[in-house]
């Protein structure tokens, strides 16, 4: 059994257990919806047209998620103008699952589960990317999963580490009370040592180091006699002769 219903400005052919994506819808993950503008069904018995509409026909579904949808991109030009434009755009759109088709004496109802896992998680799980399933559980989910699990685990873990507390303290004076008579060893001023023998001063004769002796060259200039200074040349007598006299 099927129906044709209007949401939108728009017309879709349902059935029971469809995934059906919509305009954007209010409600929160897990509302029923219900469409009463139900535009035709049709099944076994036949097809029934309504004018416009079907009397007492109405299809039931459960909201999952409102999300944006695929992106779109706009382009302006103006030729010879020099004049481009490129905006992208996002519509809101609401998912939808089809759960029951009724009108005109017949009844078709879809007994699976609804699962409102969004799309995004379904597509992190694809690439093999590590989310938290916790932070894509809606408030309305009464499907167990594993962090639900998890979190069980802890709160309990948590609880018993809380219970055996006052026993752990309880035991801990005790147990204190022991070394209470190290810490009074440890306490007691330590006994002074003796001083140590200072050293024995030096001898104060210590006999000085030998002078060293002077080297032969400087012995042997010390001993000889300063040299005389060389005498000068006579400088040869000048005779006379007789033409000097003239």
């Amino acid at each position: 059994m099927y129906a044709v219903i209007q949401t939108g400005g728009k017309q879709y052919r349902v059935k029971a257990g469809d995934l059906l994506v919509v305009d954007k819808l209010d409600g929160e993950p897990g509302a029923k919806v219900a469409f009463d503008k139900v535009l035709m069904l049709g099944g076994e018995a036949g097809v029934v047209i309504g004018a416009p509409m079907v009397d007492g026909a109405v299809v039931d579904a459960t909201l999952i998620e409102t999300r944006k949808g695929e992106k779109i991109k706009v382009f302006k030009k103006i030729r010879r103008q020099g004049y481009r434009r490129t905006q992208g755009h996002r519509q809101h759109e609401t998912v939808l699952r089809v759960t029951a088709v009724a009108g005109a004496g017949n009844t078709e109802t879809w007994d699976g589960e609804v699962d409102l896992t969004p799309k995004s998680a379904l597509d992190a799980r694809a690439r093999g990317l590590k989310i938290a399933a916790a932070e894509f559980t809606p408030a309305g989910s009464t499907a167990p999963t594993k962090a639900k699990a998890k979190a069980a685990k802890a709160a309990a873990a948590a609880e018993a580490e809380v219970a055996e507390t006052p026993i752990v303290e309880a035991a801990a004076p005790e147990a204190k009370a022991a070394p209470a008579a190290k810490v009074e060893a440890k306490a007691a001023p330590k006994a002074a040592k003796a001083p140590k023998a200072e050293a024995a001063p030096k001898a104060e004769a210590a006999e000085a180091p030998p002078a060293k002796k002077p080297t032969a060259k400087k012995a042997a200039a010390d001993t000889a006699e300063p040299a005389k200074p060389a005498a000068k040349k006579a400088a040869p007598k000048k005779t006379k002769t007789d033409g000097d006299d003239a």
